[in-house]
C-alpha cells in the first residue's frame, strides 16, 4: 500500500537524502516538504529529482491538512522538533523523528501524547545499522570490562552536544557495568577537559569540518584496551533505517525509541 509522507526538515543536508530515498520507493510517495529555507521552490526539482512537483512550505500544520499524509519524517533540530511531535500527535498522524535533543522529559511528553491521541512514534538517535551494532557490542562489552570512555565526533554545524547516540550508548553500557568508576581527585586545568559525564560514564564531543557522525567506545583493562569505532561516511549510511522505521510504524504501538528495538540483533 502506498505510504504517503511528509519530510519535515526537507531542505536540511539528512533531508534532502531522505525525499531521494522516498523517490526511489515504489510505495513511498512524498505528499510534503516543509522548511524555513527554499520556501517555494520544487524540492525535486531542487534535487534533480524525476518526479511530481512538491513545493516546500514553512508550515507543517497547513501541509498536513492539505496533503492527508500517512506518516512524517522529521529531521529538524531541538528547537522545533517538540512542537512537530506535538502538532502531528494531534492530528492522529504517525511520525519517524531523526532529530535530536529529546530529553527523557520529553520522552515522556510524548508517551503521553501518543496514548492520547493514538499515533505511533519512533525516535531514533542514530538510523545507521553499524551503530546500532556499534552501541549492542559495547553493552555486551560492559559486562567484562567497567572502565569506558566515549568519544562522539561531528560535523561542526551540530548544535547539541553529546549526540544522542552517545548518550543512547552511555545508558545502554551503564546497564551492565558490574561496578561504579573508581573516583579519582582529578585536576581540570581547563574545565570541561574530562568531558561531560553521563550514567558515571565520561563522554567528549569534537565538532570539525570534515566529519559526519562518528563514534568511538574505549574500555579499558588490565593492561589492555578496547576500542569499538562507528564511521558514517556519508549520510546515505542512515536511508535503510529510516526506511525500516516507515515500514515499522504498521507493526509498532505507541512510541518507540531507539532502533535497536526495530531490528533483530
Amino acid at each position: 500500500m502506498l505510504k504517503k509522507i511528509v519530510v519535515s526538515g526537507a531542505n536540511g543536508k539528512m533531508g534532502r537524502e531522505v525525499v531521494r530515498m522516498i523517490a526511489g520507493k515504489d510505495d513511498f510517495e512524498l505528499v510534503g516538504a516543509v522548511d524555513v529555507t527554499g520556501v517555494g521552490e520544487d524540492i525535486n526539482q531542487l534535487l534533480s529529482l524525476d518526479a511530481p512537483v512538491v513545493r516546500i512550505s514553512d508550515d507543517l500544520a497547513e501541509t498536513l491538512d492539505q496533503t492527508q499524509a500517512d506518516a512524517v519524517i522529521d529531521f529538524t533540530n531541538p528547537t522545533v522538533v517538540m512542537d512537530n511531535i506535538k502538532l502531528t500527535s494531534q492530528k492522529g498522524i504517525d511520525i519517524v523523528v531523526g532529530a535530536t535533543g529529546i530529553t527523557e522529559v520529553d520522552l515522556e511528553k510524548i508517551e503521553k501524547m501518543s496514548q492520547e491521541n493514538g499515533n505511533k512514534v519512533i525516535i531514533a538517535p542514530n538510523f545507521a545499522i553499524g551503530a546500532i551494532l556499534m552501541m549492542q557490542f559495547a553493552q555486551q562489552a560492559a559486562k567484562l570490562m567497567d572502565n569506558v570512555e566515549i568519544i562522539e565526533l561531528h560535523h561542526d554545524k551540530k548544535i547539541d552536544a553529546p549526540s544522542g547516540t552517545a548518550i543512547k550508548t552511555a545508558e545502554l553500557i551503564s546497564k551492565n557495568l558490574s561496578k561504579k568508576k573508581e573516583k579519582v581527585e582529578e585536576i581540570e586545568k581547563i574545565t570541561g577537559a574530562r568531558g561531560g559525564e553521563h550514567d558515571d560514564i565520561n563522554i567528549h564531543s569534537v565538532r570539525l569540518p570534515g566529519f559526519v557522525a562518528h563514534q568511538e567506545v574505549i574500555f579499558g583493562g588490565l593492561g589492555q584496551t578496547l576500542t569499538i569505532r562507528h564511521d558514517s561516511i556519508n549520510r546515505k549510511s542512515f536511508m535503510p533505517g529510516v526506511e525500516l522505521a516507515v515500514r515499522k510504524l504498521d507493526e509498532i504501538e505507541g512510541v518507540v525509541y531507539g532502533l535497536d528495538n526495530l531490528i533483530e540483533i
